[in-house]
């Protein structure tokens, strides 16, 4: 079975398939141990590769660099990419799915931002006219082979974000993202408009979305969540404590032990994604 049909079947699997947000290789590394599923999400990697936030500044080469990377050290765990607005023009959407899927990405989400596009969760986003994001939507369901493309809409007006969400659930797109949900209720209207097409749920600590569990998202109708920040929002933290300690510590470093980290549980961790101990990977 292929890395999108993969997907796809677990989108298609009753609950909700959860992908975590990974912003470089090693706090990928990480989530493995815990889910089988990642989301490349473009907050994280403009943080982590550009030090910079989540408004334009990634270049597509970057992504599918990454990307590629990804699905050598990783090569049974769904890799959903973050394409933002497809680089803007249609035309270099096309050609970043196609090489996505060469690579062996899951699936790709699609937004209908226009620039300066900003996070999901924040004031001051602007969407292209419907019928602009669906001509480049559609010319990237032809490009694609497999690929699972989700379909995002960025609207924030109560009455658009329903029409946008019925017009992305009438085309081919294999499942529909509303950015920036901001209740239990919108949730329910939103599974309504879109009829069987599979629902994206988008969390962001922070956000403006509610905080639901996995059980709470299937019983509202949704297929797949993804958690955009939480490697990334965990290792700020983390990286902060421990500076702050070591600076009181007068630089001594702390006494290693069954709940810390040293050279060899970390090389432990990192020798798992060398490719020669990956076997009968799927294709």
């Amino acid at each position: 079975m292929s890395h999108p049909d993969r997907l796809r079947h677990a989108i298609n699997t009753s609950g909700t398939t959860p992908l975590i947000g990974v912003f470089d290789m090693f706090s990928a590394s990480v989530a493995a141990r815990h889910y089988d599923g990642m989301f490349i999400s473009g907050f994280g990697f403009a943080a982590s590769h550009y030090g910079l936030p989540d408004i334009g500044f990634i270049a597509w080469p970057d992504i599918i660099a990454f990307v590629q990377r990804l699905r050598l050290a990783f090569p049974r765990q769904h890799l959903l990419v973050d394409i933002d607005d497809g680089y803007v023009d249609p035309e270099t959407a096309c050609h970043v799915v196609r090489n996505l899927e060469a690579i062996g990405a899951s699936g790709v989400i699609l937004e209908d931002q226009k620039r300066p596009r900003r996070c999901g969760h924040v004031d001051g986003k602007q969407v292209l006219p419907l019928e602009e994001y669906l001509e480049k939507l559609d010319m990237v369901l032809t490009s694609r082979r497999e690929l699972v493309v989700v379909a995002r809409t960025d609207a924030t007006e109560e009455d658009e974000i329903l029409r946008r969400a019925k017009a992305l659930a009438a085309t081919d797109a294999d499942v529909v993202l509303v950015d920036g949900v901001r209740s239990i209720d919108w949730i329910h209207k939103v599974r309504r408009v879109i009829g069987d097409k599979p629902l994206l749920f988008n969390q962001i600590a922070g956000g403006k979305s509610p905080r639901l569990s996995l059980s709470e998202l299937s019983e509202l109708g949704v297929d797949i969540a993804i958690y955009s920040t939480p490697c990334l929002f965990a290792a700020q933290t983390a990286i902060d404590r421990a500076l702050s300690e070591l600076r009181e510590a007068d630089g001594r470093l702390p006494q290693t032990g069954p709940e810390t980290v040293g050279v060899a549980e970390c090389l432990a961790l990192l020798e798992k994604n060398i490719s020669r101990h990956h076997e009968h990977a799927p294709v």
